[in-house]
């Protein structure tokens, strides 16, 4: 089945699923990951300066030979280039090393405590010069949000923050959804920490799926956009396969009970 899109608040379609490149090794997998992943079909592709492998994306990408029309292509400001100029010095270096002339989706890395407000005016000029289609923020949770909306001229089109049954704060989701700001889910899998989870397993077996592929499915059951990180095409795929089966809504509520805060990065509450 064709992975399926989702409209942002300003118009734009995302896929639902795409391909998360967070810090591989750099031996030219996340090159042949990115080729593997567009040849399967996948167009969402989630880059970020600090992973220290655009370049490779970008290799990946004109290697594939796929239009960038048909792409979506996602890149994060780092923390330590929050601030107005530092942030549009940031992003002309991300499109140099993707090889790029635009973004559909620039993000806030993680809502560090100064330099916010000039940040995020720098990601409106951006979009407003037509250099970004979408701005939006990462690991913003609604204390960031909310004062976000004092000075925004342009609400975020996309919150990415991590999204699994183990880390699910339903306040969350619903205060970007109130808002309507698309959630994305990053982490989905939890780098295989819970593959072993007795639910997790029970309620695979029963749809004949792979835990990671519940995992995945929770994601879009929810409404979210989620990015799953693999450097194998076998992975790849199996992460794909997951718009054949619908979870109920019983097997729902068991999987969203299952919060016990683990989390591969950092608790957006302690920014």
């Amino acid at each position: 089945m064709s992975i399926p899109f989702v409209t942002l608040n300003n118009g734009i379609s995302m896929p639902q699923l795409g391909l998360g490149l967070y810090a591989p090794k750099q031996q030219n997998e996340v090159k042949q990951s990115v080729l593997d992943a567009l040849d399967l079909g996948i167009r969402l592709i989630d880059s970020a300066a600090i992973y220290g492998n655009e370049q490779e994306v970008g290799q990946g990408i004109v290697a594939s030979g796929v239009t960038r029309k048909d792409l979506f292509v996602t890149s994060k400001v780092w923390m330590d280039d929050m601030g107005f100029d530092s942030t549009l010095r940031a992003f002309d270096k991300t499109l140099n090393d993707l090889g790029v002339e635009y973004l559909d989706l620039y993000l806030i890395h993680w809502p560090k405590d100064t330099a916010r407000k000039e940040t995020w005016k720098a990601l409106e000029s951006l979009y407003e010069q037509k250099l970004c289609r979408s701005i939006g923020v990462s690991n913003y949770y609604k204390k960031h949000l909310e004062e976000l909306f004092l000075y925004a001229n342009t609400c975020p089109a996309v919150n990415q923050f991590e999204l699994s049954p183990f880390c699910f704060m339903p306040e969350e989701l619903a205060f970007n959804q109130e808002h309507d700001i698309q959630v994305e889910g990053y982490a989905p899998l939890v780098r295989g920490w819970k593959k072993d989870d007795l639910v997790l397993n029970e309620i695979a077996t029963h749809y004949g799926k792979s835990t990671y592929q519940l995992l995945v499915r929770w994601n879009i059951e929810l409404g979210a956009i989620t990015i799953p990180k693999s450097v194998k095409r076998a992975r790849i795929q199996e992460n794909m396969d997951v718009f054949d089966f619908h979870i109920s809504t019983d097997d729902l509520k068991q999987l969203s009970q299952l919060f016990d805060n683990t989390r591969v990065a950092w608790d957006p509450r302690d920014f």
